[in-house]
């Protein structure tokens, strides 16, 4: 019969034996060519510097053309866009991700990046209300396709109503039709 448990006065066995000789002199090897390659790509660069600048050579390097997608990928990830560039992808597949009846009538504004919220403008109150009764739904969707917490709130903005004309017929300070817009 075995177990996983030592008997009562034996010693427990050892998971992994420490590094010592040999494989302590491979991790010192390893470390000092890391280390020297680094101190040669630098004395490289300063070579390259006083010689007026960068020239072509036979090993790859940075400065050897790229895919344009690698190329804006890179870009993406130094300035931190990803998340923008992300919620701009989602603003154009919105008909796919609302559906095409929705997407008809209400439309993605913009997006506060430091506010993580969406702003959506609908084109009638009907609509509006319909998709503040989907939103804790769309911002799940929107989550689960960007990354958690990306879309706090979606923030639901009403139509803005008709001009407002001032004339003959028009009661001084009047609003307009306020129950239909607001």
């Amino acid at each position: 019969m075995s177990t996983d448990r030592p008997a009562a006065g034996e010693p427990a066995p050892e998971k992994a034996p420490e590094p010592s000789g040999v494989d302590l002199a491979r991790v010192a090897l390893r470390a000092a060519k890391e280390q020297a390659r680094a101190r040669g790509d630098a004395a490289q660069q300063k070579k390259q510097a006083r010689r007026g600048g960068l020239r072509s050579g036979a090993r790859a390097d940075g400065r050897d053309p790229m895919a344009l997608g690698a190329a804006i990928n890179r870009l993406l990830n130094e300035r931190g866009w990803e998340t923008p560039a992300a919620v701009g992808g989602v603003m154009g597949r919105w008909p796919q991700i609302v559906g095409e009846d929705l997407a008809n009538h209400c439309v993605p504004e913009r997006y506060d990046e430091d506010e993580r919220v969406l702003v959506v403008q609908c084109d009638s109150t009907a609509w509006a209300t319909q998709l503040r009764h989907l939103t804790p739904t769309l911002v799940a969707r929107l989550n689960e396709d960007l990354g958690h917490g990306t879309v706090r709130m979606i923030k639901v903005l009403n139509p803005g109503g008709p001009p407002r004309r001032y004339g003959p017929l028009r009661a001084p300070g009047s609003t307009g039709p306020g129950d239909t817009y607001g």
